[in-house]
């Protein structure tokens, strides 16, 4: 398994095999390491939107709050340090401590990498505010396009070396880039000693099964297979992607730049009857219940701007992606239509009838005329 990181993360960085545990998936990975690092009651800060499960990973056994830290789609919801400090310092006003940041990268449900300057900036955080950094690096295998994965492990080794490595953990597992969910394949790697002893011992509560372990270490020990297999998936990707972004684009839908993941974050602000939480669910449930396509919408996701619902494009094949884009862009042109009927409406000039002079027949007149909105009553004098 440490052999295999190194070659996903393009041989930049090594792993010790020493600093790995196994766990039951990345659900199990992750509560691990939330109840080696946290007690009950402290919080970790995480960048929006982000992995709904992490409410449940993080939390139901160790107690963990979830404190999000809110990023915005002007900037392609890129996480500052800005929105890190105030999300920090407003945890610390409400007397609440702060044990983590915890991000995914690739982001699930953005499709995005995070690039190097903000890892940094991460690690740096961590070290100056003596707080633990856990990266969720499940994706790690399916980025498809430029920039390059980066991995906090490079990082920490290359970029920031006089960073306090005590601090760094990273999760992962198989479920994603090779689709093996049901094997229940998670990693915890740490560079803390007391952690990885720790882990380890409480691993015994969710252990990968012997059968499994052999199966898996035989695969992932054929370096050229998992080569081939990593290229060929990257490429395949690469193509879904692409052609799912360009059937939305044919009908003014876009999404956000993505380059790795399963999925795409799709914008659909435009169709909100407003602009709330409410206004999204009641879109979700008509693309659901009527339009028979499972999305994600952001409200789930803990997005703090309505409209944004992520669509997983990977899981089906390419027959039924293009009955879904179909569904999809049939819905979009209904919604246009009748949009473009409702403003037509409000914009078509009324006309009144008005009894011309000496009870003649009536004159039809705009609205917009300023005869129209004269009253028979008015005090105004009409000129003759």
């Amino acid at each position: 398994m440490a052999k295999f990181m190194g070659q996903v993360r393009a041989g930049k960085v090594t792993f010790d095999p020493d600093r790995v545990v196994m766990c039951g998936g990345a659900t199990g990975a992750q509560d691990t390491l939330a109840f080696c690092l946290a007690d009950p009651g402290d919080a970790y800060l995480v960048p929006t939107p982000y992995y709904p499960a992490f409410d449940r990973d993080c939390c139901w056994r160790s107690g963990v709050k979830l404190l999000p830290i809110e990023c915005h789609s002007s900037n392609n919801f890129t996480l500052t340090r800005e929105a890190l400090v105030s999300a920090y310092d407003g945890a610390r006003r409400q007397g609440v401590r702060v044990k983590g940041v915890l991000i995914t990268n690739p982001s699930n449900p953005l499709g995005t990498t995070m690039d190097r300057a903000t890892l940094a900036m991460l690690a740096r955080f961590a070290t100056e505010h003596r707080v633990h950094l856990i990266c969720d690096e499940i994706y790690a295998g399916s980025v498809f396009a430029k920039p390059d994965f980066v991995s906090i492990a490079e990082v920490i080794e290359r970029d920031v070396p006089g960073c306090n490595r005590d601090l760094i953990h990273i999760a992962y597992s198989l479920s994603k880039d090779f689709g093996l969910p049901g094997f229940r394949v998670g990693i915890v790697y740490s560079y803390n000693d007391d952690v990885v002893a720790c882990a380890r011992k409480m691993s015994s509560f969710g252990l990968v099964s012997s059968q499994t372990q052999h199966f898996l270490a035989k695969m992932l020990s054929d370096a050229e297979f998992m080569a081939r297999f990593l290229a060929e998936s990257a490429r395949r990707l690469a193509a879904r992607h692409d052609r799912f972004v360009a059937g939305l684009r044919e009908v003014g839908i876009a999404c956000l730049p993505g380059n790795a993941g399963l999925f795409s974050w799709m914008d659909l602000r435009g169709m909100l009857r407003d602009k709330t939480h409410d206004a999204e669910l009641e879109l979700w449930r008509v693309i659901v219940h009527k339009v028979k396509l499972n999305v994600s919408p952001g409200t789930s996701f803990h997005c703090n701007e309505p409209g944004w619902f992520r669509v997983c494009h990977a899981n089906m094949d390419d027959e039924t992606m293009e009955v879904a884009l179909d569904r999809i862009r049939r819905f979009v042109r209904q919604h246009q239509h009748k949009a473009k009927a409702e403003r037509w409406a409000a914009t078509r000039p009324m006309r009144l009838s008005l009894p011309r002079r000496g009870g003649a027949t009536a004159s039809h007149l705009p609205i917009s005329s300023p005869m129209a909105l004269l009253s028979p009553q008015s005090p105004m004098v009409h000129a003759s």
